[in-house]
């Protein structure tokens, strides 16, 4: 295995595993797989989009694209809230400024590693995708422009989100669930048994957590060090979790510090099962205390995408390990688990459309609802007193352009082939009837 780029590792055992779309510790820990690169020294190269990092990427070869992540320091924002340092790593569609992702969300950071992975990795199936949404249309975005095919299952409420900016869909079997995103998850693990499928794999997907990760490593370049505190937006943390990642390989690396950022990390309410648990002191989410009558409170959300009842909360490498390993904010001792290590908030969605229409009017680009959520946590961290004008910030925007992307281009919709009762009720004969005629018509 020494001659291998990379290998997995357990985060519990520290078994050490080699690649074969691995997602799961093969001694049976409920833990995270992390990737061991055996290049330390990160290489920044050019004219392939967030394949410039693929020395830090679970592939081997990189598929043609633009998309990447920018990081832009911020004058206007910056000025409005009094940092000095604030730094913008924006994901989506701002072509004046550098960004092509043109599903607008940094969701297609995740979808091409881990299609090109599924591709070298898994003997040639096809990925089954389950999401609210976004990621189900980045993967569909990516399928579209290259023919690699995918089964994308998604809440039928999330239909309007799924939309290419090409035309071919030939390769792209989209099912809708009458239900929530929970409901989409338990019907695509079902649907990943057939013969010829596979489990995207979600948090537990090395391909995607590093592919999030590169948003990190294009900051690390920009700024030259790695960040004084890193703010995000959540639904299952997984984002927040590659950022704790990638941040220990740039630490490894050398050049850019070695101190780990202060992760600070915000859910919108009244949908907010980790702020719950953490706030709580707990290790565990308790559903009757942290989800309490969940499906009307993820109804009453401005940014539904970030509305995971599942989320990697107590699994081992997941969201409490993270916040339980970064440094404690200033002037928080004394409150709960808080003392420890990051910090969460609960935001509402008066303070999201306020956050949003500030970043808008201050940077001059539309947000998703999800980035939203993060903005206002920042805001919230400076009035509270967390950050200070002279800390070094970066805000993971992760989504954002939808109207600067409609100027340019064409959205097609994309038609569903099948809709499907949740898993309980499910028809299996009926699917997989219809999922062999689209494999054989691949």
């Amino acid at each position: 295995m020494e001659n291998e780029k990379y290998h997995l590792e357990c985060f519990e055992c520290g078994k050490v595993v080699a690649d074969g779309y691995t997602n799961a510790c093969p001694e049976g820990h409920d833990s995270l797989l992390r990737t061991e690169y055996k290049a330390k020294r990160l290489r920044k190269l050019s004219g392939q989009g967030m394949f410039n990092y693929i020395d830090w990427l679970p592939v081997e070869e990189a598929l043609p694209t633009s998309a990447s992540p920018i990081t832009c320091r911020s004058e206007r924002l910056g000025k409005e809230l009094g940092l000095k340092n604030l730094y913008i790593g924006f994901n989506g569609y701002w072509p004046e400024k550098g960004a092509f992702m043109k599903t607008c969300t940094f969701k297609e950071l995740e979808a091409l590693p881990t299609l090109q992975r599924a591709k070298e990795k898994s003997g040639g199936k096809i990925l089954v995708v389950a999401s609210a949404g976004n990621t189900s249309r980045a993967f569909a975005e990516v399928s579209s422009a290259t023919g690699m095919p995918v089964v994308a299952v998604v809440p039928r409420s999330s239909l309007h989100r799924m939309w290419t900016t090409t035309e071919n869909h030939d390769n792209i079997f989209l099912i809708s669930v009458d239900g929530d995103y929970s409901d989409a998850i338990a019907v695509g693990k079902e649907i990943a048994k057939m013969d010829g499928l596979i489990e995207e794999g979600g948090v537990r997907n090395v391909a995607r957590r590093d592919g999030m990760g590169v948003v990190e490593l294009e900051a690390a370049f920009s700024m030259h060090e790695l960040p004084d505190y890193y703010f995000q937006a959540v639904g299952s943390g997984t984002g927040a979790i590659a950022a704790w990642e990638t941040f220990g390989r740039l630490i490894g690396d050398g050049r850019f510090g070695d101190k780990m950022p202060r992760i600070v990390i915000s859910q919108n309410l009244p949908f907010v099962p980790l702020v719950s648990a953490w706030q709580a002191g707990r290790a565990e989410i308790i559903a009757d205390k942290d989800m309490k009558d969940a499906e009307d409170a993820i109804k009453k959300m401005y940014a539904d995408v970030l509305s995971t009842r599942n989320p990697p909360y107590s699994i081992k490498g997941g969201v409490y390990d993270m916040l339980m390993s970064t440094k404690p904010l200033q002037g928080l001792r004394g409150r709960g688990a808080e003392p420890h290590s990051g910090k969460m908030y609960g935001i509402t969605n008066e303070e999201c459309k306020d956050a949003e229409k500030l970043f808008v009017g201050e940077e001059g680009i539309d947000l998703d609802p999800a980035a939203s959520v993060a903005v206002a946590s920042l805001i919230k961290a400076v009035d509270d007193g967390s950050v200070k004008k002279d800390d070094k910030i970066l805000l993971n925007i992760t989504g954002g352009g939808y109207k600067r992307l409609r100027a340019d281009c064409k959205m097609y919709e994309i038609e569903a082939r099948m809709e499907l009762q949740p898993s309980e009720h499910l028809a299996l004969d009926d699917v997989e009837k219809e999922l062999r005629e689209f494999v054989r018509a691949l």
